[in-house]
């Protein structure tokens, strides 16, 4: 669980409520038709953006924003100068019986005990990583785009609310009420684009580039094994990818 997004999210709704609960009470601050054009509207804009499937996708998508479970380099690192110790001891089908939990890596070790040269290997890798980078980049733009449709259809809900004050021009009475209303689509609009779309939009982003950093270094990692380097040349090679406070060895690991 990310507890990041999921405080940063509860905490701004929060605030949001609080300071509506202290401006008069939640009740004038709700409003069917205005909900019903921005949140039924947005959705509906955004599924004549994409196709069926990756509209209904982005339920999938939204949940790596609060829960996703990936390895830190350093354990990927560790494991990879593990395997290249065996398969230098033992040779690649040394790897078959290794425990391996990431798939990627599982999938570069198994190109290396079906024999594949290191162009096959790179090749398969390097594609994998990006029709990976692909699809989750599709995630993180599904909720970008609905930040930006979310704003546009408070501004349209707004502005059908002054057409209809504005033909109600009879009862001044009436004028600060429906104003009020008609700029609460706005109001709607601005919060599911900057409270929930665009936050989940920007941690997708994120997730995406922290999976494909892991991808990469695997690759580096998986293509040194299968040039029959040093495990320790690999190690060092693989430390690049961390920042340089985290590159040092540890003197008790070697």
């Amino acid at each position: 669980m990310d507890l990041a997004t999921l405080i940063g999210i509860v905490g701004a709704i929060g605030f949001i409520v609080m300071a509506m609960i202290m401006g008069g009470g939640l009740g004038m601050f709700i409003d069917i038709p205005s909900i019903a054009i921005v949140f039924g509207g947005s959705t509906f804009v955004l599924l004549s953006n994409y196709t069926l499937p990756q509209f209904i996708s982005a339920g999938k998508i939204v949940a790596k924003a609060f829960s996703f479970k990936i390895e830190t380099p350093e354990e990927l690192i560790e494991k990879i100068v593990e395997l290249a110790d065996a398969a230098r001891k033992g040779g690649f089908l040394a790897l078959e019986e290794a425990e391996i939990n990431n798939e990627f890596l599982q999938k570069g070790v198994d190109l290396l005990v079906d024999g594949h040269d290191g162009d096959v290997v790179r090749a398969t890798l390097s594609k994998d990583i990006s029709l990976t980078t692909e699809r989750h980049e599709l995630g993180a733009g599904i909720f970008k785009t609905l930040g930006d449709i979310a704003p546009a259809m408070g501004m349209i809900g707004t502005l059908v609310g002054l057409v209809a004050m504005l033909s109600n021009m009879d009862d001044p009475k009436s004028i600060g009420p429906a104003m009020a209303v008609a700029l609460l689509t706005t109001l709607y609009g601005a919060f599911l684009a900057n409270v929930i779309a665009l936050p989940i939009s920007f941690k997708l982003g994120l997730r995406t580039e922290e999976e494909k950093l892991n991808q990469n270094l695997i690759m580096d990692g998986v293509l040194g094994i299968q040039d029959g380097q040093n495990p320790k040349v690999i190690e060092g090679v693989l430390r690049n990818y961390l920042a340089a406070s985290k590159r040092e060895v540890n003197p008790a690991e070697e």
